[in-house]
C-alpha cells in the first residue's frame, strides 16, 4: 500500500496552479498566509524553487537542518553578490525592487574569507563599545518624543507612529548623525525596504552616508561611525560607506519589524493581552513564529553541485527561509523542551547577526516604556483585519491600529513626528520652520525646547 502524503493544494491566488511554476514569495496573498506557502514549498523537500519579484527565481531552502548546513558552509556557498549568475547574464531586471537589497557592496554582508573576517571584526568590535545604559537612556528618550507625538489623541498607528520610526531615530544617534544627513538617512531607508521609488531613495541614503563618512573624517565623535574609521581594519572611504548603509538599513528594518510584531503578540496574544505575560518571552515567540526577516540570507553555490538531494548550479541566488525553517515540524519537540532561542531569525554561522543583543536591548525598552506611558493601550480593530505588508523578505504589518486613555504629552516643544515628509533635500541647521523640515531635524528641535 503506497501510504505517501498527497501533495498539499498550492494556496489560493498561487499561480503554481498552473504545472511547473515558481511558488511567488510577493504579492498579498503570500503576506496574508506565508505558512499556507511554506507547507506547499516543504512537500518539495528541504528546497523549492521560488520567484521574489518578477523576473527574479531563486531557491529557497525551508528545512532547519538544510539551512544550517548552508549557513555554516562558507566553502561551498559565497556571499559574494557578484557571482550571481542571472544578474551577471542580464536576466534581472536592473529596476526590480529586490535589486537594492541583493545587488554586491563592500560589506561584511557580501565578502566572504579574510575579507569578511576584516570587515566583520570592525563591526563587531565597534558595536561594542556602544554603552547599554547609553543606548537605554536614548531609546527611553526617542520613546519619549515619539508617543508625545499622539498620546494626547488617544489613538495611534503603533507601526507608521512608532515602531516605523524609533530604530531609524535610535541608528541615527547611535551613528552620530546631524540634522540634514538623519533626515535623509530616514528618507531612503524608508523608500528602499518600502519599495517606493526604491532606486531613488537608495541613491538618497549613500549619498547622505557619503556626507557622514567625509563629515567625520574631520569631526570624529563618539558614535559608531567615527569608531569604525578608527579601526585598525583601516576602512577605505567606500568600505564605511557601505558598511554603515549595511548597518542603517539592515539594522533598522528587521528591528522595526521585530518592535512592530511583538506589539501585535502582546495586543492580540491572551497570554499577553492580559498582562501575565512578559515582555521578553513575547519578543521570542515572535522571533520564532514570526521573524522579522522571513526570507533571506543570499548565498550562491561556488561550484556546481548536490545539495539536499537536488542540482544546483554555481552562481545559483539560494535563500533561507527563517520562518519556514523555524516553524519546521522536527522543531516543534525541541521548542517544547525549553531550546527557546535554537530558532533562525538571528540567522547563524559566520554571517550571523553581529547586533543581536542590542536589538533585544532596544526592543524590550521601548515596548517598557510605551505600555508604561500608555497601560491600557490595546487594539482598535478586529485582528482578522490587520494587513501584513506584501515582499518576499519582510515579514511586517502594514498599519497597528490601537487606542487609550488619553495622556497629556510631555510638553517638549511642539514638533509632529511625521508632520512633513522626510524630503531628500531637507537642511541641517535653522533654516525654515518645523514643518518644513525632516523627522530627524524635528526630534533634534525637540530635544532643545
Amino acid at each position: 500500500m503506497d501510504t505517501q502524503t498527497p501533495a498539499p493544494a498550492p494556496p489560493p491566488g498561487c499561480p503554481a496552479h498552473a504545472s511547473g511554476a515558481r511558488v511567488p514569495l510577493h504579492g498579498p496573498e503570500f503576506a496574508a498566509d506565508p505558512q499556507a506557502f511554506y507547507a506547499y514549498l516543504r512537500h518539495n523537500g528541504p528546497t523549492a524553487p521560488v520567484e521574489l519579484a518578477p523576473g527574479v527565481e531563486a531557491t529557497l531552502v525551508t528545512d532547519y537542518a538544510t539551512a544550517l548546513q548552508l549557513l555554516q558552509d562558507s566553502a561551498s556557498f559565497r556571499k559574494d553578490a557578484r557571482l550571481w549568475r542571472d544578474f551577471n547574464e542580464g536576466r534581472i531586471p536592473r529596476d526590480s525592487p529586490v535589486v537594492p537589497l541583493l545587488a554586491y557592496r563592500q560589506n561584511c554582508m557580501f565578502s566572504d574569507g579574510g575579507e569578511h573576517l576584516r570587515l566583520r571584526q570592525a563591526i563587531t568590535d565597534s558595536m561594542a563599545r556602544v554603552d547599554s545604559h547609553r543606548l537605554a537612556r536614548n531609546t527611553e528618550r526617542i520613546s519619549d518624543y515619539l508617543i508625545s507625538q499622539f498620546s494626547s489623541r488617544g489613538s495611534a498607528d503603533l507601526l507608521g507612529d512608532y515602531a516605523k520610526q524609533l530604530p531609524l531615530f535610535v541608528f541615527n544617534e547611535l551613528f552620530g548623525c546631524p540634522a540634514g544627513i538623519g533626515d535623509r538617512v530616514l528618507f531612503g531607508i524608508s523608500g528602499m525596504f518600502d519599495g517606493v521609488n526604491a532606486e531613488k531613495a537608495t541613491a538618497v541614503l549613500f549619498g547622505a552616508v557619503q556626507e557622514l563618512v567625509t563629515l567625520k573624517r574631520s569631526r570624529p565623535g563618539e558614535d559608531v561611525t567615527s569608531w569604525l574609521m578608527q579601526h585598525h581594519a583601516n576602512l577605505t572611504d567606500q568600505e564605511m560607506v557601505d558598511q554603515l548603509a549595511l548597518l542603517l538599513g539592515a539594522g533598522a528594518e528587521p528591528l522595526r519589524n521585530l518592535l512592530g510584531n511583538t506589539l501585535h503578540r502582546l495586543l492580540t496574544d491572551d497570554r499577553y493581552a492580559d498582562g501575565g505575560g512578559l515582555i521578553g518571552e513575547a519578543l521570542d515567540d515572535t522571533l520564532w513564529d514570526n521573524p522579522p526577516m522571513s526570507n533571506y540570507a543570499p548565498h550562491y553555490p561556488a561550484v556546481d553541485m548536490e545539495f539536499a538531494g537536488e542540482k544546483v548550479q554555481a552562481g545559483e541566488l539560494m535563500l533561507v527561509s527563517f520562518a519556514a525553517a523555524n516553524s519546521s515540524p522536527a522543531l516543534a519537540a525541541a521548542r517544547t523542551a525549553g531550546s527557546n532561542r535554537s530558532h533562525l531569525a538571528w540567522s547563524a554561522g559566520p554571517h550571523g547577526c553581529p547586533s543581536k543583543e542590542p536589538a533585544r536591548h532596544i526592543t524590550v525598552t521601548a515596548i517598557e516604556h510605551l505600555l508604561n506611558r500608555l497601560p491600557d493601550v490595546e487594539l482598535a480593530v478586529p485582528e482578522d483585519s490587520l494587513i501584513w505588508r506584501p515582499g518576499p523578505f519582510n515579514r511586517a504589518l502594514a498599519t497597528l491600529p490601537s487606542k487609550f486613555t488619553p495622556v497629556p504629552s510631555s510638553g517638549r516643544g511642539d514638533a509632529r513626528a511625521g508632520s512633513a515628509a522626510t524630503a531628500p533635500g531637507a537642511h541641517s541647521g535653522g533654516e525654515g520652520k518645523d514643518a518644513r523640515k525632516g523627522r530627524w531635524s524635528q526630534f533634534l528641535s525637540w530635544l532643545t525646547t
